[in-house]
């Protein structure tokens, strides 16, 4: 389960967001790369943009699911 008090400050204001738990296997940038980005630096990933659409948030819940 994702942790609000661990989530990477990077993240988009919203109610989906990327925690430190985070593995960097890409899964969530190849499912909506419109919505995930990755750290350049240290390779995590963090979400750019929050889903407006009911097929966005289909995206994104995949990809949280991956």
């Amino acid at each position: 389960m994702a942790d609000k008090t661990k989530k990477y400050p990077e993240n988009i204001g919203g109610r989906y967001y990327v925690d430190k738990e985070c593995i960097a296997c890409d899964a969530c940038i190849m499912v909506t790369p419109t919505h995930f980005g990755m750290h350049e630096e240290d390779g995590h990933a963090f979400v750019i943009q929050q889903p407006t659409t009911p097929e966005e948030e289909d995206l994104c819940r995949e990809a949280m699911e991956g």
